[in-house]
């Protein structure tokens, strides 16, 4: 079981979550509430919703008919914990796109898109990594072409990865007036997040996503 500062973490976000109208929030509320059954995510997000809606929500993901029942149990519950049945953590993911030369795509990352080189490997190169804040990209070289025209034809909005910002419509500006290449522009989408859609000189379509301010 998760510890209570995480928990109040995550009712906060909750309630974060609602306050930006980000509607897949909105289903969770009105699967585990009951007094939110009958409305629709619109009247969700429009309802008034507190800390302790959010603390309430938590709690019964977690099992329990109130916050005040988790923390209790919490208090209450010793967990042991051996070597034989902890789980590990996730810290990170990193994409991996395939390009077909290292250095072209290296100096689109970092000329364009204000990355910096982490490492080049190989001579001549074939994998490399570039990163801007938390992000990271893995380049690994192939010959050819990375996406045939096919491929692209039915699936136009296949992406390589997906990239989470703070502010971003100030980094699609700055994207913008470097003349990166939009595959989409800023948009709002349906689920309340705003996002736009880079293409690399290979084809690679790298998704940034944040929220609706």
């Amino acid at each position: 079981m998760p510890n209570l500062e995480n928990l109040k973490k995550q009712a906060k976000q909750y309630l974060r979550w609602h306050h930006d109208g980000y509607y897949p929030v909105a289903a969770q509320i009105r699967s585990l509430l009951r007094r939110y059954s009958h409305m629709s995510d619109s009247e969700i997000l429009a309802h008034r919703f507190r800390l302790s809606d959010a603390q309430e929500l938590v709690a019964r993901k977690a099992g329990f008919a109130s916050w005040q029942a988790l923390t209790q149990g919490i208090s209450t519950m010793t967990i042991s914990v051996t070597k034989t049945d902890r789980t590990s953590t996730l810290l990170a993911t990193e994409a991996q796109l395939f390009v077909g030369d290292i250095k072209t795509a290296c100096d689109f990352y970092v000329q364009k898109l204000g990355f910096q080189i982490g490492f080049i490997y190989g001579e001549p190169p074939f994998y490399a990594q570039v990163f801007r804040d938390g992000a990271r990209l893995n380049l690994r070289h192939v010959d050819g072409p990375v996406f045939d025209a096919q491929f692209r034809a039915r699936t136009q909005d296949a992406l390589s990865a997906t990239i989470t910002v703070d502010d971003i419509k100030s980094l699609f500006l700055a994207f913008q007036a470097v003349g990166a290449t939009f595959h989409q522009t800023l948009r709002s989408e349906p689920w309340g997040a705003r996002t736009f859609i880079i293409q690399d000189p290979d084809g690679n379509l790298v998704m940034f996503a944040g929220g609706t301010g």
